[in-house]
């Protein structure tokens, strides 16, 4: 028999939303915050030529600065205040949990608890503002070198350069937040989200014009639609897969009572390591092709070699970058689930595994199991990653989501959508315990 929450999860109508005061709050409150970041993606830096920086942008589309302009909603490419994007907080947030590792301050910090998070929460902001004056500074170099693209190079325009976007990325950050507490979903995958969704339509257009144009037929148009459905259905399916763990209790005696045996599940994801494999993957990749763009052909002659051989869609490409997310997953899977803590945890509370003793064997029997699904989740990964690559390389067919950009997509609308349902549940459970203490005054 199902339970009273299952019951209420299976009932569930989201005309509850317009009784809903505070989840409208809460929405609106996520729409302003995104506006607010969509109008500061077309404020520009001073002192950048506008059409020599078109040009240089459509120069640079094939490698990392074209795949950050991707996230980024186009905000690179207009080199506008937000043109960091929050990338800087990602790169921060990794960097400070691959520390947790080797750090025996910040482990300690990881199990303190609120408190511990809150200063871990605290290192990731200054993490963030350093990488972003790096990388700001970074640009206001690199974009001084372009012969027309700055109008007064010189130590102000790196100053001001540095300031703007340092400031663009601090305020990005702190909106994430203001969206997490004061609004719905993540608020920092929410930004990432938009800068992806905002370049949807002209992706759209643009198949469509070569569709008029004759340079594609209308079966491959086709085929792209329903290739990109599956590939999302794909996702879904996978991401919501779990294999549970049965977790048993035994009896406990808490003054003259006598309680049963509870059991639970302990529920491992298929794909514990996210998104961050293709991301790392990507950007270690495209680096060369950046690296060969800035320096227009004139590098060595081993980078140009080397940037050909990574083009899309090229063997060597291909391979390497299968490599790389199967060697993420299970790198990143092993820093954010460790199979000795969760064992050590179950056997304090007295929980185990039916037939397995707690201890060293719980954790080397979650190890086994973990291993093996990080196995299918790495080819799960590989594959939702190089389909498109496949796409582009061997057909020529423009495809604007890239494998990381539809797992973002896919994940931060699951997210948000379950965070929905949370709160128009919660709403119903408040309205069961109002008509129960309304039927208890009137007895």
């Amino acid at each position: 028999m199902a339970s009273a929450a299952e019951q209420l999860a299976a009932n569930l109508n989201f005309g509850a939303l317009a009784k809903s005061e505070d989840l409208k709050k809460r929405i609106w409150f996520t729409l302003g915050a995104l506006i607010v970041y969509r109008l500061g993606s077309y404020i520009p830096i001073p002192g950048i030529d506008a059409a020599e920086l078109a040009k240089f942008a459509a120069q640079n589309s094939s490698g990392i600065l074209g795949w950050v302009n991707n996230l980024a909603g186009g905000a690179l490419g207009r080199m506008a205040i937000f043109a960091l994007n929050i990338m800087p907080y990602i790169s921060a947030s990794i960097i400070i949990q691959l520390m947790t590792t080797v750090s025996p301050h910040l482990e300690q910090l990881k199990k303190e608890g609120e408190q511990g998070r809150k200063k871990i929460n605290q290192y990731t902001r200054y993490g963030t503002v350093f990488l972003a004056v790096l990388q700001s500074y970074g640009i206001a170099v690199g974009l001084e070198g372009q012969q027309g693209l700055v109008a007064d190079p010189g130590l102000f325009f790196r100053l001001s350069t540095v300031i703007t976007l340092t400031g663009g990325t601090v305020f990005l950050m702190w909106l994430g937040e203001q969206i997490t507490s004061r609004g719905i979903g993540n608020g920092i995958s929410l930004i990432i989200f938009a800068g992806i969704v905002a370049g949807l339509p002209s992706g759209i257009a643009g198949l469509l014009e070569l569709g008029r144009t004759g340079q594609i037929s209308t079966f491959v148009i086709l085929g792209i639609i329903i290739m990109a459905i599956a590939v999302i259905a794909f996702i879904v399916l996978v991401e919501r897969a779990q294999r549970r763990l049965l977790i048993q209790y035994p009896k406990r005696q808490v003054g003259n009572k006598m309680f049963q045996g509870e059991s639970s599940h302990m529920p491992l994801k298929l794909n514990t390591a996210g998104v961050i494999p293709p991301i790392f993957a990507s950007s270690l990749l495209l680096l060369p092709i950046t690296v060969a763009n800035f320096s227009q052909g004139q590098g060595p002659d081993w980078l140009n070699t080397l940037t050909a051989l990574l083009g899309h869609g090229q063997p060597l490409f291909l391979v390497l970058y299968a490599a790389l997310i199967i060697f993420f997953a299970f790198f990143y899977t092993s820093i954010m689930f460790n199979p000795k803590e969760t064992a050590d945890n179950l056997k304090k509370y007295g929980g185990f595994i039916p037939g397995i003793r707690p201890g060293d064997r719980t954790a080397e029997y979650i190890d086994y199991v973990l291993t093996r699904i990080t196995v299918i989740g790495a080819i799960y990964l590989t594959l939702v990653c190089l389909l498109p690559e496949f796409l582009i390389g061997y057909t020529g067919v423009p495809f604007y989501f890239g494998g990381t950009s539809l797992l973002i997509v896919v994940s931060v609308t699951m997210d948000t959508v379950a965070q929905v349902q949370g709160h128009l549940l919660a709403q119903q459970y408040e309205g069961l315990i109002k008509k129960s203490k309304l039927r208890g005054s009137k007895r």
